[in-house]
């Protein structure tokens, strides 16, 4: 389902014919938690994913991407916006837009990892590992260079 919010000439879509990958990629091909992530490697991961983007006018300066079964689990990953566009309330348009999407209500885990904006993610309900000696993962941060 693809769902649409509007908001002082900003715009968030879920719809993927309105991605631009092209400003996807340009951000996220810098972005700390995946530098050089190439460009197959991203299309893969937005066309298997639920995301959402945010828009000023027909310009891309955001985005966000969760990774879902719709029922049980999701994992919330590559958010960002623009720098000259920060500072005006956008993340947070974004995430109570994502928060609120039906496909992303009554999961039993939601998680994410970010270096520098759990400030943000508090506000909607997150916080730092219960079980954190429970949890294990596979880490190549390297694989993109």
């Amino acid at each position: 389902m693809v769902e649409t919010f509007e908001r002082n000439g900003y715009l968030i879509s879920t719809d993927p014919a309105k991605f631009d990958l092209d400003a996807i990629h340009a951000y996220l091909v810098r972005a700390y938690w995946c530098e050089g992530i190439p460009r197959k490697t991203m299309e893969r991961a937005i066309a298997n994913s639920l995301c959402f983007a945010l828009f000023h006018g027909k310009t891309q300066i955001g985005f966000a991407r969760v990774v879902t079964d719709s029922a049980t689990f999701a994992y919330l990953c590559d958010v960002y916006v623009l720098e000259d566009h920060r500072g005006k309330g956008l993340g947070k348009w974004l995430m109570k837009c994502l928060m609120g999407h039906p496909a992303l209500q009554g999961l039993r885990r939601f998680s994410l990892a970010t270096r520098d904006a759990q400030g943000l993610y508090r506000q909607f309900g997150f916080r730092e590992l219960s079980k954190p000696d429970s949890k294990m993962e596979i880490l190549r941060p390297d694989i993109y260079r």
